[in-house]
């Protein structure tokens, strides 16, 4: 019988998924409990399916190709669905304290720490974290992190930090095309965020804060600040960037402030606490505020 769905081998799927998102074999190896040549052969064969590669390879590690890119965000759609399906199908009263949502960026680039560092102190209370860049939605879970001025309708909710907002790219990129002052970059390469329903800062918003028109240079627009990061760490634009969230990035190196000009976050994060939040959550909730 034909199948109804056109996919490869979803084991590859998994091992492509673990590895774009960590930008890493081994570390996808890691997650996964195999070796990383497990995860190179069936990146491999999935590559030879599809007939593309996914990956660039470099000693540092992995990046994706633009082809990679679009698949990445495909099946992160598809494990975001499915994953938000199984929570609420499964009595998570019996198996998980807290469920908290956000988005990837603000997951990977500053909540799993606090949530590894919170388990050293409570190892007791387990959270599960529910993480889709799809705006508007929050499924059932007793927190969620968002971008923005709270809504005045009754809900609980914490602030957890309001950034200032730089300009960010290689050292590499700032020499390519000379930039040292916010003039420069109105003629530079800028990489954009294509889903601004998020509410996120635009470039728009940022140069008009400093007092600057609208940019002219060549646009690339992405609609996930992940690859929008990672776009800027292969010198293809430069990326707004807020201070705390990408703090990792900038101590490493990996992106430097490209001008010394940058904007405060009109609003901050904030972290909604759900009616239904169980003890347990507002335990991790408190800690989570302190922690900020």
């Amino acid at each position: 019988m034909p199948r109804p769905y056109d996919l490869s081998s979803m084991t590859a799927l998994i091992c492509f998924e673990a590895a774009a998102r960590n930008a890493s074999f081994k570390k996808a190896a890691e997650e996964m409990n195999v070796t990383p040549a497990a995860v190179s052969h069936q990146i491999k064969a999935l590559e030879t399916d599809l007939g593309c590669n996914l990956f660039v390879r470099r000693s540092r590690g992995v990046e994706l190709t633009e082809k990679g890119a679009f698949l990445f965000l495909a099946i992160q759609r598809g494990f975001e669905t499915i994953s938000e399906a199984v929570t609420q199908t499964r009595d998570r009263q019996e198996t998980v304290d807290v469920t908290i949502r956000t988005t990837t960026a603000v997951s990977s680039l500053w909540l799993t720490p606090k949530i590894s560092a919170f388990w050293k102190i409570h190892p007791a209370i387990t959270v599960s974290q529910i993480v889709s860049d799809v705006p508007g939605t929050t499924g059932r879970c007793d927190l969620s992190i968002h971008y923005g001025s709270p809504q005045d309708n009754g809900v609980e909710y914490r602030q957890l930090f309001q950034d200032r907002i730089v300009a960010l790219g290689t050292p590499a990129f700032a020499a390519q095309y000379g930039i040292s002052r916010v003039e420069d970059l109105l003629q530079a390469p800028l990489i954009h965020m294509s889903n601004e329903e998020n509410g996120w800062t635009t470039w728009a918003d940022w140069f008009l804060a400093l007092g600057r028109p609208l940019p002219k240079g060549r646009n690339f627009y992405v609609n996930n600040y992940m690859i929008a990061l990672q776009a800027a760490q292969d010198d293809v634009g430069a990326v707004l960037g807020w201070d705390g969230l990408v703090e990792g990035l900038m101590r490493e190196g990996r992106l430097v402030p490209l001008v010394a000009d940058s904007v405060p976050s009109p609003v901050p994060f904030h972290l909604k606490i759900h009616p239904k939040a169980t003890s347990k959550a507002r335990l991790f909730a408190h800690w989570l505020v302190n922690a900020a």
